[in-house]
């Protein structure tokens, strides 16, 4: 395995990274500062070597992100001989190209955003206070290398695990090859995460292009960035980057942005977008890329209307691919899909009994805190003949755009196409005193119950901080309580968490019958 570094390209722009049919899989550590070799340093050492395996081993787990770590961590720390195999840079894709560069960038960017709406609150900015994009992703890079030690090789051995950093492929039931050592096991776990892939975009292999593998890399700001795909990692850079300066169009073929969740909350987040200063080509279609001189020329169809666009850099994010080539699974009767993954049951089972898998390389929840709890299964049942179930698990997930889409549970497409009957709560923050005092109006708790009951079904809240929010509706999920629990535990004032409280309320009064209140005026009246 080769990681890419500054001396190894003609330059240390963007422009050089691998992309198209050359693009290389392995995370880009560009530029080669002091902050990417202090990374490189915990989750790849130069100087790594391997131990010498003795004996068979409980556990070898294969892959060194979320899933990986966490199986790792939690069987070594039950006692557990564990042996982690990591080819390119532990962490994974959260660390290194995912959630913690992704939100450095956002969080700068968010700074930029407040800055420039301070006239609303009576605050004058003075000209010129323009975000320095190189020193947003020299902070970033600085932080994400603060944050690695946490996943780095030495740590894990320190934790009593034996570290592997090579290629790892089955060559029997019981055993693993990494280079020139064979590691015996009982049981082992696939955790080899995913990758973006390459869409069927005409002209797309003929142009340079970025995904979230290479695009924090850059070390200078777009001054026209194109954007693939209005899914979450789509919306979050589109935004991020037109907040930071760039001159953002995203192209999305569905109409409008985020697809999947509730529509009342994408159209909110599609809006924000756009006074953020993207322009969104929604309803795509014919589209089309080429290269023009140093630039890259987006043809598209939107709305009946025709666009031709030239951009100095293009992120394509739309799809991700499990990463199960080069790793045997055939020969050791793994059955797996090169799209959809490594088949497993509801215990993360494959369909070798001795072989678990967790995380992106096997879900569709392809996110950093699914894959955390899927680990936990495994270990359970890996070694201690647990019968955990994936199923079991409620699972929220959050899209970093501004305002923030948090959602857990169904959605309301959902529950018609179960034929789940279900009663709707909304709580909109244009009435709620803290979202009103801080100029954040626009968005609202929504919460779906089974009918006739408080038991929650399902939530999707938009507003700034609604992945800090949902974890709320989530433990009453979890644990089986409904919005009359809710109602009656007291919310602190003014807080917008105050939104969910008032869902409580608005289910006891559904309560309150005809019948109830007249009752209640009956023996109010009888006792004056």
């Amino acid at each position: 395995m080769k990681l890419i570094h500054e001396e190894d390209t003609m330059h240390s722009d963007s422009s050089q990274l691998p992309s198209g049919d050359n693009m290389s899989h392995e995370p880009a550590l560009e530029p080669y500062d002091p902050h990417n070799r202090e990374l490189e340093s915990n989750v790849h050492p130069p100087d790594w070597v391997n131990p010498q395996p003795s004996g068979r081993y409980n556990l070898v787990v294969i892959g060194a992100g979320t899933a990986g770590l966490v199986t790792t961590a939690g069987a070594a720390g039950l006692g557990a001989k564990v042996a982690l195999v990591e080819r390119s840079l532990m962490g994974g894709d959260c660390l290194n190209v995912g959630c913690v560069p992704s939100k450095g960038i956002i969080s700068a960017a968010r700074v930029a955003r407040t800055i420039r709406n301070a006239g609303e609150f009576g605050i004058d900015v003075p000209e010129g206070a323009d975000a320095d994009f190189s020193r947003v992703m020299e902070r970033m890079r600085r932080l994400r290398a603060k944050i690695s030690p946490n996943d780095s090789a030495a740590r894990f051995r320190d934790l009593g695990v034996d570290v592997f950093l090579g290629e790892a492929r089955f060559t029997s039931s019981n055993t693993i090859q990494v280079g020139e050592q064979t590691l015996q096991f009982r049981k082992a776990v696939i955790a080899t995460g995913a990758r973006a892939s390459a869409p069927p975009i005409p002209g797309l292999q003929d142009v340079r292009y970025l995904t979230n593998e290479t695009l924090f890399s850059l070390t200078e700001l777009p001054r026209r960035l194109g954007v693939i795909g209005a899914g979450p990692i789509g919306c979050e850079m589109a935004q991020a980057f037109a907040n930071l300066g760039s001159e953002v169009l995203l192209v999305e073929a569905a109409h409008g942005v985020l697809p999947i969740e509730d529509s009342e909350a994408s159209e909110i987040v599609g809006r924000s977008l756009q006074q953020d200063g993207v322009q969104l080509l929604c309803c795509g279609k014919e589209l089309k890329l080429h290269s023009d001189g140093g630039r890259i020329r987006m043809s598209v169809e939107s709305h009946g209307t025709q666009y031709d666009e030239p951009v100095d850099q293009l992120l394509v994010s739309v799809g991700r691919a499990p990463n199960v080539s080069g790793l045997g699974l055939e020969s050791v009767g793994v059955d797996f899909d090169p799209r959809r993954g490594v088949t497993v049951d509801d215990r993360m089972r494959t369909t070798n009994p001795n072989i678990f898998a967790a995380g992106d390389v096997c879900s569709r929840y392809k996110f950093t805190h699914a894959a955390d709890f899927m680990a936990r299964i495994v270990i359970q049942n890996a070694l201690f003949k647990g019968r955990s179930k994936a199923s079991a698990l409620t699972i929220p997930w959050c899209t970093y755009t501004a305002p923030e889409i948090a959602h857990v549970g169904l959605y309301e497409r959902e529950a018609k196409e179960h034929g789940i009957a279900i009663d709707t709560y909304t709580q909109h923050f244009a009435d709620v005193d803290r979202a009103i005092l801080a100029g954040e109006t626009e968005g609202f708790v929504k919460v779906h119950t089974h009918k006739g009951t408080d038991r929650i079904a399902g939530t999707t809240i938009v507003a700034p901080h609604a992945g800090d929010m949902i974890s709320e509706i989530t433990l009453a999920m979890t644990h089986g309580l409904g919005l009359r629990k809710i109602g009656s535990t007291i919310h602190p004032y003014p807080t917008q968490a105050e939104a969910i409280r008032r869902l409580g309320d608005q289910y006891n009064r559904t309560r309150l019958t005809p019948l109830v209140k007249s009752l209640f005026q009956k023996w109010l009246a009888w006792t004056r």
